[in-house]
């Protein structure tokens, strides 16, 4: 018990030091455009859809959806930097990434059941970087167990970025609000920062 409190404290920090060696890698071969991992944000349902059939652990469209914007909300914390080549938007029942809702949502409430990809060709890219599979794996660990109604509330809590822009901001009189990144990352900085156990000195 002791060995897992000692790993999940120092998890973010780990991740941050992988994350500033490649940055410093990459700054010394002169490809300062690379210096973060950017994906689109079909890669990363995939790697969550995978995730789902090795645990066996249910994933609807609505807990895909939500899963994928709470890893770049991770990401942005982390790294300042997105995750996603796509901005997530503010729809009225929370936020959503609109191509991975799109891509999945035939499967209404049920369980997905296959990747996706265009016409059946395997073109979507996967998450093969060793930093970003280490944070989605973290993200899968703490959120798999909720389901996608469970997810949705906890992006629909007040003062989450969501409540920022649909509520606070008059986003619900719009159409495809952006929900900014800068506010995700105020968001999930602070979400990190209570899984990280506090010091008694």
């Amino acid at each position: 018990m002791k060995l897992f409190k000692f790993i999940n404290a120092n998890f973010f920090s780990i991740l941050l030091t992988i994350f500033t060696l490649i940055s410093r890698i990459l700054l010394v071969h002169s490809r300062p455009e690379k210096l973060f991992y950017m994906y689109n944000p079909l890669s990363i349902a995939n790697y969550f859809v995978k995730k789902s059939w090795e645990e066996g652990k249910e994933l609807t469209p609505m807990k895909l959806v939500k899963l994928v914007y709470i890893a770049h909300g991770w990401h942005l914390a982390i790294t300042e930097q997105p995750l996603l080549t796509e901005v997530p938007q503010a729809w009225k029942y929370g936020p959503v990434i609109p191509s991975v809702y799109h891509a999945f949502k035939s499967y209404g409430n049920s369980q997905i059941t296959r990747l996706y990809s265009v016409l059946g060709r395997d073109d979507i890219p996967e998450v093969t970087a060793p930093p970003i599979r280490l944070l989605l794996d973290k993200v899968w660990e703490i959120y798999s167990k909720y389901n996608g109604i469970e997810l949705s509330a906890l992006t629909h809590k007040n003062d989450t970025p969501w409540d920022k822009v649909w509520n606070q901001n008059g986003g619900k009189e719009k159409q495809d609000v952006i929900i900014p990144n800068n506010i995700i990352a105020s968001h999930y900085k602070q979400v990190i920062d209570g899984y990280i156990p506090k010091s008694n000195s």
